[in-house]
């Protein structure tokens, strides 16, 4: 063989060397990534698995807030219910004098110039305290006061339980 020729011969073993050496880190490389595909596509599924899980316990736990708070409301609205009509009935009683509020009074005030006897009297149930008839009208605005009062504290007590449940 002539020397050009072995070059050549020696060029076209490298290069086939070359080419095998291509081939075989394809075919490894294109294992790698098959498995670190397959290895991406396992955890893509876990993760979207357990944001599944997480976004069901949420949606749970805002569908039990969201019942709970409704039966909060339904409470506090019976009771703010409740609440007025025991002060219309009270009204009515004392708009049609059925019921009198009256006051202690303090036995021991000098300047209080009221003269009202302590003795019970025969249509009255409380004993020994000295007491005075509040006129209708000024029983009336006592009440509506008590009234108003009352429906604050339940307003208060239903958002306190909201805060609550909320916080939660």
């Amino acid at each position: 063989m002539k020397p050009g020729q072995i070059l050549a011969a020696i060029l076209l073993a490298m290069m086939i060397s070359a080419a095998g050496t291509w081939q075989v880190q394809d075919w490894r490389l294109g294992k790698t990534l098959a498995e670190q595909g397959a290895q991406f596509q396992t955890d893509l599924a876990a993760i979207g698995n357990a944001a599944a899980v997480q976004a069901r316990t949420e949606q749970d736990r805002r569908l039990a807030t969201e019942q709970q708070l409704a039966a909060s409301d339904q409470q506090h609205t019976k009771e703010l219910s409740d609440a007025q009509r025991n002060q219309a009935l009270l009204r009515d009683r004392l708009a049609t004098a059925d019921v009198r509020l009256s006051v202690l009074l303090d036995s021991t005030d000098s300047a209080s110039g009221c003269n009202v006897s302590a003795a019970p009297g025969t249509v009255g149930v409380v004993h020994a305290a000295r007491r005075a008839q509040l006129d209708p009208a000024h029983a009336q605005r006592i009440i509506a006061i008590t009234d108003a009062g009352n429906q604050g504290l339940i307003a208060l007590r239903a958002c306190q339980a909201y805060v609550r449940a909320i916080a939660r």
